[in-house]
C-alpha cells in the first residue's frame, strides 16, 4: 500500500485549503485512513480519521474547521481545512492502516502505512 499526499501550501490565516492523499497498490488492504501534522519541534498529533470507513473522528483543536472525506472509488482520502490559523502550520501526513481499534486511531505508531507529508504554512 503506497499513499501519496498532495495539496499543501502558504496561505494566509482565515484561509482555506484541501489536501488529498490517493491511496495505491493493494488499497482494499487498508479500512481506516487517518490524517496527522507535525509542527517543527513538536510530535506528530492526530489530526483526524476515517475508522474503516465507517465514521470520522477529530482532535478537539480543528473540529468545526477541518473535515475528511472519503471517496472509495478513487482510493483517495481528503482533508477541507477551512478558517487556517498559524497554529495549523505542520507537515500533514496520512495514514492507513486494517487492523486498527477505535481507542488507537490516534496513535500513530499504530499505522502500517504513511505518506511523504505535505507542508501546510499559514501565515498570521
Amino acid at each position: 500500500v503506497q499513499l501519496q499526499a498532495s495539496g499543501g501550501g502558504l496561505v494566509q490565516a482565515g484561509a482555506s485549503l484541501r489536501l488529498s492523499c490517493e491511496v495505491s497498490g493493494r488499497p482494499n488492504r487498508v479500512d481506516t485512513l487517518g490524517w496527522f501534522r507535525q509542527a517543527p519541534g513538536k510530535e506528530r498529533e492526530f489530526v483526524g480519521a476515517s475508522f474503516r470507513s465507517t465514521r470520522i473522528y477529530y482532535a478537539d483543536s480543528v473540529k468545526g474547521r477541518f473535515t475528511i472525506s472519503r471517496d472509495n472509488a478513487k482510493n483517495v482520502l481528503y482533508l477541507q481545512m477551512n478558517n487556517l490559523k498559524p497554529e495549523d502550520t505542520a507537515v500533514y501526513y496520512c495514514a492507513a492502516d486494517s487492523r486498527l481499534i477505535l481507542s488507537s486511531i490516534s496513535y500513530p505508531d499504530r499505522y502500517d502505512y504513511w505518506g511523504q507529508g505535505t507542508l501546510v504554512t499559514v501565515s498570521s
